[in-house]
């Protein structure tokens, strides 16, 4: 009797685990077709690729781009309506959110690289960048050297974090590190004075530059680091749904539709105070569009 007692809980525990084993792991196209749903994650305040206009609408390059491969998803899963559920995202959680399902496919300003591509998929690239500095007309500072002992601001969970720390390991120069939650933040506190300079992907910082209440204010300087690729980030192993994305995006690009989403974003005044980053294409994007790819630079 004794035997029996303590052999049922492991054949019932050993029945559920089987049971679980065999229930089969829906894709995120099963899912989207059944639920009529896509989880599409976006930045708050990656100017002018993901972010919030002065209505709290998520408007940008990136947001253009997902919209479109949103419709795409929707036509090739022959639905009569895909209700679109937005889930803003940072540097730090995007990834763990992607991972668990809560996001489905996030475009903003994530950038494409090994170490990532070990936890999530990556669709063709989008944009091309690499990171800077931003800072006041005044503050002296035109290279990175010149913030020697002195206080720079990241976005917490960027690259641009780890290519400063990096940076500072092999030069062997002290900074005074500060990290914040998102790029809204960190040049908020720019502004306020508590740093020196904000490091961060060149095109993110024109982007906040044309938020400042005086943009002439400050400065995009020094040399830019390894370039960098940005694209939409998707679940691993889910093969089907990224040449779905893969195939809309190409079409976008080789269409010349691409071309005129950049435009609209980087060479016309765009909220919330109508300004124009004025900044043409440059070869390398062009070079994408022209032959997507999903490689990263790093």
């Amino acid at each position: 009797m004794n035997r029996l007692l303590s052999f049922f809980p492991c054949w019932l525990m050993c029945s559920v685990l089987s049971a679980q084993a065999q229930t089969p792991v829906l894709t995120t196209l099963q899912k989207i077709s059944q639920t009529a749903t896509i989880n599409l994650g976006h930045r708050e305040s990656s100017m002018p690729f993901s972010y919030y206009d002065n209505r709290r609408q998520v408007v940008g390059y990136s947001q253009d781009l997902m919209l479109a491969v949103t419709q795409s998803i929707q036509k090739e899963l022959k639905l009569p309506a895909l209700t679109v559920k937005l889930v803003p995202v940072t540097s730090q959680n995007r990834i763990p959110l992607v991972q668990n399902g809560s996001v489905d496919l996030e475009c903003g300003s994530t950038t494409n690289n090994r170490e990532r591509a070990r936890h999530v998929a990556f669709s063709v690239s989008i944009f091309q960048t690499s990171s800077r500095l931003l800072t006041h007309k005044h503050s002296g500072v035109a290279e990175l050297s010149d913030l020697k002992g002195r206080r720079v601001l990241v976005t917490a969970g960027t690259t641009s974090e780890r290519q400063l720390m990096l940076y500072s390991e092999t030069h062997g120069m002290r900074f005074d590190i500060e990290s914040a939650k998102d790029h809204g933040q960190a040049f908020a506190q720019l502004q306020s004075g508590r740093a020196e300079a904000f490091m961060m992907d060149d095109a993110v910082l024109y982007g906040l530059r044309a938020k400042a209440d005086q943009p002439d204010d400050w400065r995009v300087v020094g040399q830019p680091m390894a370039a960098e690729v940005y694209a939409c980030m998707l679940r691993k192993d889910d093969p089907a749904f990224k040449a779905v994305v893969d195939r809309s995006l190409t079409r976008l690009m080789q269409s010349g539709e691409a071309l005129k989403i950049y435009r609209r974003w980087f060479q016309s005044p765009i909220p919330p105070k109508g300004l124009n980053l004025n900044w043409p294409a440059p070869e390398s994007l062009l070079e994408l569009y022209r032959n997507p790819n999903d490689r990263p630079l790093g």
